[in-house]
């Protein structure tokens, strides 16, 4: 197993405007970041920390007001926006507390869609989409759609497509925050057997030290920085 840096952010500042109109908040304050190949990360941190800002950006989903962040050593930022979109659709792999399936879709399709987006052929893609599926326990719900999935199941669908394109990396948002103690431990013994499997890096948030506790490194951010 290799390990080499995946993604590198670099003084990351993020400012939003006030409610009022009048000012700008500054959430974060100059975040450095350097996440090697198959590394689990766990970012914690107190609700409105500005984490799943981080996240955001870290994935190319939201642009920082200033600094910016590296993949392989390729700055995201300075890509055009159709580049990004192609580099964000092969190398990052998204799961959120809310899994954002399309409720008209069977798993398999959805798993599937991420690979149709990059070009993919469809027999290819649904080969992938299949075993993913299988992998995660699912052989049974291929063509379930998801108001016919446990919560737990639909969240084992998101993984699934999160992996479809064979990302370098996961960006995983609060990916347990919804379901119960046997999901979510269901749901963590995948993302470490990824790891082993895919050699992908993962960063997990989450509110839940025990939980942050078993990743490879946990960061507090704290104030708009991490805590040292």
């Amino acid at each position: 197993m290799t390990h080499e840096s995946v993604l590198r952010c670099s003084d990351i500042i993020k400012n939003f405007k006030s409610e009022s109109g009048d000012g700008e908040l500054e959430i974060l304050r100059g975040v450095n970041l350097n996440i090697q190949s198959a590394e689990i990360i766990a970012i914690i941190g107190s609700s409105g920390s500005g984490k799943s800002t981080l996240l955001h950006i870290l994935g190319g989903l939201d642009r920082p007001t200033a600094g910016d962040v590296f993949w392989h050593d390729e700055s995201i930022y300075q890509q055009k926006p159709d580049k990004l979109a192609e580099l964000r659709n092969e190398n990052v792999g998204f799961v959120f507390q809310f899994h954002h399936l399309l409720p008209e879709f069977t798993a398999l399709e959805n798993v599937m869609m991420p690979a149709l987006i990059k070009g993919t052929r469809y027999p290819d893609a649904e080969k992938r989409a299949s075993y993913l599926l299988k992998r995660f326990g699912l052989g049974e719900r291929l063509n379930h759609r998801p108001s016919q999935l446990s919560g737990g199941e639909q969240q084992r669908v998101s993984m699934a497509r999160a992996l479809t394109n064979n990302p370098s990396i996961i960006l995983a948002d609060e990916p347990t925050g919804n379901l119960d103690e046997k999901n979510t431990d269901t749901i963590l013994q995948l993302l470490f057997q990824l790891r082993e499997e895919e050699n992908v890096s993962i960063v997990l948030i989450t509110h839940e030290k025990d939980i942050a506790g078993k990743c490879d490194k946990v960061y507090t951010l704290q104030n708009g920085v991490f805590e040292s």
